[in-house]
């Protein structure tokens, strides 16, 4: 098997299984590419990305340019003659001149089963939309938006109660696997895709701090994928008395609510039962602005709260 000149290209924590596989393999990068570090925390220090630190740590080359766009950037990336270009939630648009520079191409490693769930956050969405199962999908990378070949697909089933966070890191393992597969049978020869049905296509939007609000007229189940889709990020959020609350962990139940959606509901020895536009959702565990996330039994014993209104 031939050993690839590979870049990577990778920011967030869901790359760094994918970076660690590659650096382990017959096919170490010669190079990392990740976004330039950015102000973060209440002091607005920067911070290096988690694919920076993680490769600093195993002594490879990083280039952090803002663009790929550049005649700098353009010239530093053919200086390293990589034979392939391996992208993991890099965040920067990788252009035609760029796509066009490695000889096997650009691989990228996409959180669902595409088409399913093209674009930010198909993680979120498939369980906003209660899909029952997802995966990961190696493709060769295009101009279009997750539209390339598929090189590769590894499926997995959707827990009930899993969270966005939990579902990231088993994909982000499952991803490293596939796409290490991937990589060595690129070494070995011609290896072709399978072109996407664009009819089946669906688009996973950017979820934004707005979309945690929760709308009690909603059915129970649907808020609860919401509290699972957006734990650990931005957190589902809801209004008590004035202060923001927030939601890491609730479940739905079918059992029918009596009174107005966001009534919280009297009896319950579990947790914080509140009335939705169908059913009833149990909160687990919920955390008030300065302090730390507590069970709602906890919170209830300190706090009595049938009656209240939230939202």
């Amino acid at each position: 098997m031939t050993r690839l000149q590979i870049v990577f290209a990778g920011t967030p924590a869901f790359a760094l299984p994918s970076l660690g596989a590659l650096a382990g393999s017959a096919h170490r990068p010669v190079a990392v590419y990740t976004q330039p570090d950015r102000p973060a925390g209440r002091g607005r220090a920067l911070k290096a990305s988690p694919v920076k630190t993680r490769a600093q740590a195993l002594g490879i080359g990083i280039e952090q340019p803002p663009t790929l766009r550049s005649a700098d950037a353009l010239s530093a990336l053919r200086s390293l003659a990589p034979d392939l270009i391996v992208v993991v939630a890099y965040g920067l648009i990788l252009p035609q001149t760029v796509l066009d520079i490695p000889r096997l191409g650009c691989i990228n490693l996409h959180a669902s089963l595409l088409p399913r769930w093209r674009g930010a956050a198909p993680i979120q969405h498939a369980l906003l939309a209660g899909d029952a199962k997802t995966g990961v999908s190696i493709m060769r990378m295009n101009a279009g938006l997750d539209t390339g070949d598929v090189l590769l697909e590894c499926e997995v089933s959707i827990g009930a109660r899993v969270t966005a966070g939990e579902l990231q890191a088993k994909l982000a393992n499952l991803g490293a696997c596939a796409l290490l597969e991937v990589v060595d049978r690129l070494a070995v020869g011609p290896f072709h895709g399978k072109p996407q049905d664009e009819e089946a296509a669906t688009y996973a939007r950017k979820i934004d701090k707005a979309d945690a609000v929760i709308d009690w007229r909603e059915p129970a189940e649907r808020i609860a994928r919401k509290v699972r889709a957006f734990n650990p990020w931005p957190i589902a959020e809801t209004a008590l008395a004035g202060e923001r609350l927030r939601i890491w962990e609730a479940e739905p139940l079918a059992s029918p609510a009596k009174g107005e959606p966001g009534t919280v509901l009297p009896g319950d020895h579990e947790g914080m039962e509140v009335a939705t536009g169908n059913g009833r959702l149990r909160l687990l565990r919920i955390q008030l602005p300065g302090r730390r996330a507590v069970t709602a039994l906890d919170f209830l014993h300190a706090r009595p709260m049938a009656g209240a209104i939230l939202g």
